[in-house]
């Protein structure tokens, strides 16, 4: 499943360009997994799964994430993203495997557990 979000972020104690306000147009990941799927053949509904990957990013959407918690005490990097809404979505969606989180078509961060 894949969706996106745009935001603002600057990188605490970076040094380098990133430690400036820039922002992205952010693409995120979201993975199931199982070892069986239900009695009609899937993991997960995609429109449930769907639903709850949106009303998550929304809370993400347009917003200087330094100014939202937890990023007000860690930086707001890729890495901590992914986790923060792998956290997040795995209380929703049980079966979630893992979170990619794109910042650029090059450059992503992957957090699972």
């Amino acid at each position: 499943m894949e969706a996106g979000f745009s935001s603002a972020h600057n990188l605490r104690e970076y040094k380098g360009k990133c430690e400036d306000l820039h922002g992205h147009n952010w693409m995120v990941e979201a993975v199931v997994r199982s070892e069986k799927l239900d009695s009609i053949g899937m993991v997960r509904d995609f429109k449930d799964f769907k639903m709850h990957l949106n009303a998550l990013l929304e809370d993400l959407d347009h917003k200087y994430l330094n100014d939202l918690e937890p990023f007000k005490k860690i930086n707001p990097t890729s890495e901590n993203i992914a986790r923060y809404i792998y956290e997040r979505l795995k209380k929703q969606i049980p079966d979630l495997s893992l979170i990619t989180v794109w910042e650029n078509n090059t450059s992503a961060a992957t957090y699972e557990e």
